[in-house]
């Protein structure tokens, strides 16, 4: 049996949108704190990639591709 059962059982009753929503701060509570120059270097490498978007140099897939090919992945990791 679970220590902290009820709250499980609560928080497995929120609606699906605050259920996300406590799962993010949940993740984001293990996180601890990003690395010194984290942000910047992920505004760099968006940059670069829009730059590269725009320009046509970018493979581009479909949103529905991408999801599938990730579950695929996934699948084939954990059966």
């Amino acid at each position: 049996m679970r220590r902290n059962q009820a709250l499980h059982a609560a928080a497995l009753a929120l609606p699906e949108e605050e259920r996300a929503d406590l799962a993010i701060d949940l993740i984001d509570s293990l996180d601890g704190p990003a690395e010194e120059g984290v942000e910047e270097a992920w505004a760099v490498e968006i940059d670069a990639r829009v730059t590269a978007w725009r320009a046509g140099q970018a493979e581009v897939i479909p949103f529905e591709a991408a999801v599938t090919a990730a579950r695929e992945r996934l699948k084939a990791r954990h059966g």
